[in-house]
């Protein structure tokens, strides 16, 4: 049996949005202050290297998910952000777990794997936040623009990007109270599941289907995974050899690879193209033991396999809870 949520259901909604205005401005709007500090500038450490930054920029454009999830989670608006691109299966020009008033007003500066530079210049940013691996080759084209930060692979270490994100939006405090709220929220779901011992017992994993591709059965490097950590749950042996630490992956004739107590699947793109049916109509599908005790549950892919940040991972424990809360 599937559980299915919508993307953001209203009591989510409301969780988050109560969180958000923990650390957030009234407006929603950039971190800017009439201060002296805001005059001031200084040295953020980033995967190219020390950049000089604005101690509270104004006008920021963020080229990825985890730096517009960082920029929200600190009450941030950035005045341009890249869009998901053609196939992702959605035509929001923003991740739908975002709230929408967070992000409305953003203008979108191109695909994340191809950034507008026109409409980047045009929006005059004074920071550029990305990352290396997409955007290392316009390094130099970037920072022609406005000074640049970048961080490593947006996965396992998206905490110490977001803390490279905080220092370079001037908002290193209000981040560490972010954390503390997180690992407190973490601490609770591993009680709302049984506490340590019960969480250890139970292996979960998290199953993606891909539009044109093979299953994927996500590893421990992905960021969802390094939620699932937090809150101290199992996971099966099978994903110890997910290449790079990120998926394994598999034809939907031998999904029962996924085999696991509790399974999180999400699709991305279109499902008639993803092995969908053809996996989950499967003999080897329903001799899982998450399929067999009817703890299959359908989440938002846009959440739990493209979402960056604190934000992300918020709504991810929240449904974690939820779903497998005793």
């Amino acid at each position: 049996m599937n559980h299915t949520r919508p993307a953001l259901g209203a009591a989510l909604a409301l969780a988050l949005a109560l969180a958000l205005s923990a650390c957030s401005s009234d407006d929603g709007g950039s971190a800017a202050k009439p201060t002296a500090k805001a005059s001031g500038s200084h040295t953020v450490d980033t995967a190219m290297g020390g950049v000089k930054v604005k101690n509270l920029p104004e006008r920021v454009v963020v080229l990825n998910t985890a730096g517009l999830d960082s920029a929200i989670t600190l009450g941030i608006r950035p005045v341009g952000a890249t869009g998901p691109g053609a196939g992702s299966g959605t035509e929001q020009p923003f991740p739908s777990y975002l709230p929408a008033s967070k992000t409305k007003g953003i203008t979108e500066v191109g695909e994340r794997n191809n950034p507008d530079l026109k409409k980047i210049a045009a929006l005059k940013p004074d920071l550029i936040i990305g990352d290396k691996a997409h955007d290392g080759r316009r390094y130099k084209q970037l920072t022609a623009i406005a000074p640049t930060v970048l961080t490593g692979a947006s996965d396992a270490a998206w905490k110490q990007n977001f803390r490279v994100h905080a220092d370079a939006l001037g908002e290193k405090t209000r981040a560490r109270q972010v954390a503390a709220t997180y690992k407190k929220h973490a601490a609770a779901v591993t009680k709302a599941v049984g506490g340590a011992g019960a969480a250890a017992r139970t292996e979960v994993n998290i199953v993606r289907f891909v539009a044109g591709s093979d299953i994927r059965i996500l590893g421990g490097r992905t960021p969802a995974a390094t939620v699932l950590s937090d809150v101290g749950l199992g996971r099966p042996a099978i994903t110890k050899q997910a290449r790079g630490g990120l998926s394994y992956d598999v034809g939907a004739e031998r999904i029962g690879r996924a085999d696991a107590d509790a399974i999180f699947t999400s699709t991305y793109g279109n499902p008639g193209l993803a092995q969908v049916a053809e996996a989950t109509t499967s003999g080897q599908w329903r001799g899982i033991r998450a399929v067999r005790d009817s703890r299959v549950y359908n989440v938002n892919d846009e959440l739990w396999a493209q979402g960056v940040g604190y934000t992300a991972a918020g709504q991810i424990l929240s449904e974690v809870e939820s779903d497998l809360g005793v």
